[in-house]
């Protein structure tokens, strides 16, 4: 095997599956990238078995074949060298030559077949998602994911889509267990049958959406292969093992008589919350919300440290209510919100908190008490 390609070429398709190869390596040639040089272009190939990414690149071919070697010494070499064109070379017991400029590399790969099978989707069960709905979506919702391993359900994002008076819609829901956020959105066309009855994206398999999601304004192809999905966008294919369990019934969840409900500026809470945390607890990091008519009171203290608190204006005209939540929490819904104003519904001192952008009713988020 030899080709040629262009220095930046190269960095970019190898720069974009540093996040996927396998860093612990328990299986050799799950650290190496699968190069493949055919016709007019260049594969690489990554895999964790968990999440896999192959993306074609233009080069220039003088004879195909493949090879595997270390995706993150390659990127290392790659970058150093300087611009222009590079050669590789694929020689005898898989070793590689690598030339840029007058810098001569010789590194050791493994062989081809020992790289894991990289499936593909059938056309005929795809559905297509435009990159931006895919992009806020993930984007609303990804802070809500566990990371707790034990939680192997609540490690990802919940897809499912619904139709409603003829209408076709996607939802996506996240919890780890103190807080959920749902959000829903209409799409072009019908489901297949995997989104009807719902799946768990892993929460690895996400991060690797939303960035070929934010590449360009092209369609995704979303497909299944028996426990994996199949995502598609241009020249970049993304295939993730979806997370073997039940997801719980959320919908359960979401509080429906929360009617004290006080209207914010999203900026000036955000900003309130930051200061008043930097005297919460370490671990805890709890912050008490007092609302009454037409203020919101947030203070926080801590034994070691000190106290603090801060008064902002809303719109409310309930009675008076005090609460304690983690404010880490409440800054993640308040960051995945973009609107100007947002309703923060609550019932009582005891019961879960919900929150709305106020002109986007298909978003929400849901924070559960604690004790301060």
């Amino acid at each position: 095997m030899k080709f040629a390609v262009e220095k930046q070429v190269f960095l970019k398709g190898l720069a974009k599956i540093q996040g996927i190869v396998e860093k612990k390596n328990t299986i050799p040639v799950l650290a190496n990238v699968l190069i493949t040089a055919e016709e007019n272009r260049l594969c690489l190939t990554a895999t964790d078995l968990e999440v896999g990414m192959r993306a074609f690149y233009p080069a220039r071919i003088d004879s195909a074949g493949s090879i595997t070697v270390s995706a993150k010494k390659l990127y290392e070499i790659i970058r150093e060298l300087p611009e222009g064109e590079i050669s590789f070379r694929a020689k005898e017991n898989c070793w590689i030559e690598i030339r840029g400029g007058k810098a001569l590399f010789n590194l050791v790969g493994l062989s081809p077949e020992e790289f894991p099978f990289f499936p593909t989707a059938d056309d005929n069960e795809t559905i297509s998602l435009q990159s931006t709905i895919l992009t806020t979506m993930s984007e609303k919702t990804a802070f809500a994911m566990s990371a707790d391993e034990t939680k192997y359900n609540l490690n990802g994002i919940f897809f499912k889509t619904r139709e409603e008076d003829g209408q076709h819609s996607l939802v996506m829901a996240a919890t780890d267990g103190h807080r959920l956020a749902k959000i829903q959105r209409t799409i072009d066309q019908t489901s297949v049958p995997q989104l009807q009855k719902g799946v768990i994206f892993p929460r690895k398999g996400i991060f690797e959406l939303k960035k070929i999601a934010e590449e360009g304004e092209d369609q995704i192809k979303l497909g299944f292969l028996e426990n994996s999905a199949i995502i598609s966008k241009g020249d970049t294919t993304v295939v993730m093992r979806l997370v073997d369990g039940e997801f719980p019934e959320y919908e359960r969840v979401i509080p429906t008589g929360n009617n004290l409900t006080a209207h914010i500026s999203s900026e000036t809470f955000l900003h309130a919350l930051r200061r008043m945390a930097t005297l919460s607890s370490e671990k805890s990091k709890g912050v008490r919300i007092s609302l009454k008519d037409g203020q919101m009171e947030i203070s926080s203290s801590n034994p070691e440290l000190g106290d603090a608190r801060e008064d902002i204006e809303v719109e409310y005209s309930g009675q008076e209510v005090a609460i304690g939540f983690n404010a880490r929490y409440l800054l993640d819904i308040l960051q995945s919100i973009d609107e100007e104003q947002v309703a923060f519904h609550l019932k009582d001192n005891l019961s879960p908190g919900l929150m709305t952008p106020v002109e986007d009713k298909n978003y929400l988020a849901v924070i559960m008490p604690m004790r301060l």
